[in-house]
């Protein structure tokens, strides 16, 4: 992704660190408009009509979204997102696809930010349904792609069942590699 950044103009540059930080479609970034902005509450608003699950969404902002947004202060009246005094409509455009070209990246198009994001939430741990309420997903079914990005959240289950059966006993102790017991020269572990 930094190979990325450093090929975009600065105004799509923008675009794409904020879509990085907040996960929004490609729609909802280039449509943000100043009067969906909270800065003192970090957070900005996705009405219903402008959601591909037609419900409002409350989106946090992280420091560095707030950072991103501020940087955009004073470029436009009505629009966050601005290219030479004018909101961003379109971001396939021949700038897109020539940073695309220079950083050597094929096959990406402008969506695979929201996922880039989805996965790196769920690498840093966060929880399905919290990422889907992030994300605004309508179902669990569609954030469960992610889910194999991640097994921390199993992590502290895998030793259960070593404390329920203790392996080894007075006579001896199991080999786990060969499931042998010690001495025994031949498969015998049973628990």
């Amino acid at each position: 992704m930094d190979r990325l950044l450093l090929e975009l103009p600065d105004h799509l540059k923008a675009m794409v660190r904020f879509s990085l930080e907040t996960g929004l479609r490609q729609a909802n970034v280039t449509g943000l408009q100043w009067s969906q902005i909270d800065l003192t509450r970090r957070c900005a608003w996705i009405h219903s009509d402008q959601a591909k699950a037609r419900r409002a969404i409350a989106v946090p902002l992280s420091k560095t979204a707030v950072v991103i947004i501020r940087e955009q202060l004073g470029k436009h009246l009505t629009h966050v997102f601005t290219y030479q005094g004018k909101p961003v409509t379109q971001v396939n455009t021949k700038a897109w696809r020539q940073a695309l070209q220079r950083a050597e990246i094929t096959d990406f198009r402008w969506h695979d930010l929201r996922h880039t994001w989805a996965s790196w939430h769920v690498q840093a741990g966060t929880p399905l349904n919290v990422l889907q309420e992030l994300g605004g997903w309508e179902s669990v079914e569609m954030v469960r792609r992610y889910a194999h990005l991640s097994s921390e959240h199993l992590a502290g289950y895998v030793d259960r069942l070593s404390a329920l059966h203790a392996v080894g006993d007075d006579s001896g102790s199991y080999d786990l590699a060969t499931a042998n017991k010690k001495g025994l020269g031949e498969n015998h572990l049973s628990l």
